[in-house]
């Protein structure tokens, strides 16, 4: 590897920091099997994880296995979903994604991106979070928090669309870095970056290398 840019050298620093600050970071969806973290990311979107977690219990109690699931009513599936929202267009996807693992992979999720995102409901934030998270492979999360927060701190300019911000940071995060990095910066977001507030710049681990850091 050549010469390290600015930005590489920036977000090694950053990642260290939070490595400090977040120890235990990881996903804050629970699950216990990996089709089961697909069924919760797309229950996810516009959801918060807390509600998905109340959720999926019951839906597993009543359809315990991808087979159970892919044989289920689309009704039925709504019909406990529904408090995550978008409850019809959720429990389709849900209803097709676990056809397609019944059906193609034997009732396994593919360890394969492309093959991920042709999974029903699954885009890159998903396809990215089971590489990462299941798989242990790079990955890549761009999350509201994450778009948000490397934004910010200058690791990109201005840039608000998920891929592009992905294909970014790709270039300037170690590879094996970028899935536990995007999860301490979700608890990061929540917790001090914040969005829906005045960011609490003052209790920062990042103030002094953040670029939109609001210190008097």
């Amino acid at each position: 590897m050549g010469r390290m840019t600015a930005k590489q050298k920036l977000a090694i620093e950053i990642i260290e920091r939070l490595k400090k600050e977040y120890p235990d970071a990881g996903c804050s969806l629970e699950y216990s099997e990996a089709w089961k973290l697909l069924v919760s990311v797309r229950l996810a979107a516009q959801c918060t994880d807390a509600r998905v977690n109340e959720i999926v219990p019951k839906l597993y109690e009543k359809f315990p296995t991808v087979s159970a699931l892919a044989e289920a009513d689309v009704d039925e599936i709504e019909k406990i979903v529904r408090p995550c929202g978008l409850g019809r267009s959720k429990a389709r996807d849900i209803s097709a994604c676990m056809k397609m693992l019944r059906d193609e992979y034997n009732g396994r999720v593919p360890d394969d991106f492309d093959k991920l995102l042709a999974l029903p409901g699954v885009g890159r934030k998903s396809a990215n979070l089971i590489m990462g998270d299941v798989f242990g492979k790079p990955a890549i999360v761009t999350d509201t928090h994450c778009i948000r927060l490397v934004n910010r701190m200058g690791l990109v300019d201005g840039v608000k669309e998920p891929k592009k911000v992905e294909m970014a940071l790709w270039k300037i995060i170690p590879p094996m870095e970028g899935n536990d990095f995007c999860h301490r910066l979700v608890f990061h977001g929540r917790e001090v970056c914040t969005a829906r507030t005045k960011p609490y710049c003052d209790k920062c681990c990042l103030q002094d290398i953040c670029k939109k850091a609001d210190i008097k």
